[in-house]
């Protein structure tokens, strides 16, 4: 393969045990080096601990097997902090904004050392961060929170970014509004979307992965896998049909249990 064609990320037999759960068996899926690859599922599969066990936060009680390489380079083992130096976005679920912080120090706070940060990027595609720099963090609305988790990780060169539901739980508008920044980002560097509104998915994802009971149930094209009513249904609890509504309604509400 070019390098062009290669991976940006491959997973390769992923098992974690977390609490003596076996909650992984053997995952195995690449990430294409362009565009969007959806993790799909239903509730508590296992899509959150496989992007966590990418990023290097499996709970110190857990035990992670298999293998996980962004390109050439093993993830295994290496601190999550190297992770994200060399390359590895992470936007988590539950955002983990600094509450306490005004947004410009949560933002400086996610600066690398020797990276000049694209302040102009991240104001560009969220004005309102600009506006309420000065603004405590845990006082912003859910919406204007993701857009900050989402800005901290764009103010540096990502090979890759992991995105964890990022419009659960947001007013309409905002869910537009993420999607849509996530589109254009789609366009520069590749994300591995945990998302279950399937409007959303729809719009931005190439590839799919669906977990099922800690395994790989199916991979392949999204949007073939959007137009097979009963697979969707079977994989997911949820038809096309649903799918077809705005980007606002979440399609599968509730959090991923692990």
């Amino acid at each position: 393969m070019t390098a062009m064609t290669e991976p940006v990320l491959t997973v390769d037999g992923l098992s974690v045990r977390i609490a003596g759960l076996h909650i992984l068996q053997g995952v195995s899926f690449t990430v294409a080096p362009t565009g969007v690859t959806v993790l799909l599922g239903r509730n508590g599969v296992g899509k959150t601990t496989t992007l966590r066990a990418v990023v290097g936060l499996t709970p110190r009680n857990g035990e992670v097997r298999g293998t996980i390489r962004m390109g050439a380079q093993s993830l295994l083992a290496r601190p999550t902090y190297r992770l994200v130096r060399g390359g590895l976005g992470y936007v988590p679920e539950d955002r983990c904004v600094f509450a306490g912080l005004t947004v410009a120090e949560n933002l400086r706070l996610a600066e690398r050392r020797g990276i000049t940060p694209a302040y102009d990027q991240v104001f560009a595609l969220f004005p309102e961060l600009e506006r309420r720099a000065r603004q405590r963090a845990g006082s912003l609305s859910g919406g204007q929170q993701q857009m900050l988790a989402i800005g901290r990780v764009l103010l540096n060169d990502n090979r890759l970014l992991l995105v964890d539901e990022p419009t659960k739980g947001l007013a309409p508008k905002v869910v537009t509004e993420v999607t849509e920044v996530l589109e254009r980002v789609a366009e520069s560097v590749p994300v591995l979307l945990v998302e279950q509104n399937l409007a959303v998915v729809r719009r931005l994802a190439k590839d799919a992965v669906v977990l099922a009971a800690g395994q790989v149930a199916w991979t392949g094209d999204a949007h073939e896998l959007l137009l097979e009513t009963a697979l969707t249904r079977s994989l997911l609890g949820v038809g096309t049909g649903e799918s077809h509504r705005g980007p606002e309604q979440a399609v599968a509400p509730g959090k991923d249990g692990h």
